[in-house]
């Protein structure tokens, strides 16, 4: 006989509540996407979202044609040329304070170091995350006119200078008010 346990919607409702409290939500502020396109030879493609909110950049990704349950490098890179057939032409990771490259939660990391792709069993990954080393709209630190790659391997967060994530798969440049 199977015993059923009852929770308390108290308990339920606080639980509930606390993971919305420190998940992301949308800003109000500008915005900017960039459509992911595959380099040569890959399917990789889909949607990267910018939003500023306060002081806070909100970043969510929709991106298909990943090899599944892998780990992918997402970085934005300093150029937003994506024209080369292995999107070379985007340049390295976007650093403007001139930072070694490193783990997405921490202080000392290029700007554009964000956490890896988790692709499911079809390929697809999904992510919304937030960071305060980008803005949308005008700075050293603005996003437009950026692009963002997806690399075939996860970042190791600790090789110099991009993290040892391999060749790029997709590239996009990011473009204000999309």
């Amino acid at each position: 006989m199977k015993r059923r346990v009852a929770f308390p919607i108290a308990a339920v409702s606080s639980l509930l509540i606390a993971a919305c409290a420190q998940t992301p939500t949308a800003g109000t502020g500008p915005s900017a996407a960039a459509d992911m396109k595959p380099t040569a030879g890959n399917t990789v493609s889909g949607t990267v979202r910018f939003e500023q909110s306060g002081s806070k950049v909100i970043v969510t990704a929709a991106i298909t044609g990943l090899k599944p349950n892998a780990e992918h490098g997402f970085h934005v890179h300093e150029k937003g040329d994506c024209s080369a057939p292995d999107a070379m032409s985007a340049g390295g990771h976007f650093n403007p304070a001139g930072k070694p490259h490193g783990h997405y939660g921490k202080a000392e990391r290029h700007s554009g170091d964000m956490p890896n792709l988790r692709a499911d069993a079809s390929g697809a990954a999904r992510v919304m995350w937030e960071t305060d080393l980008l803005s949308v709209g005008s700075g050293a630190a603005s996003v437009i006119g950026r692009s963002v790659v997806i690399h075939r391997d996860p970042d190791d967060y600790a090789s110099q200078p991009a993290g040892n994530s391999g060749p790029r798969l997709s590239c996009g440049v990011i473009v204000a008010g999309k």
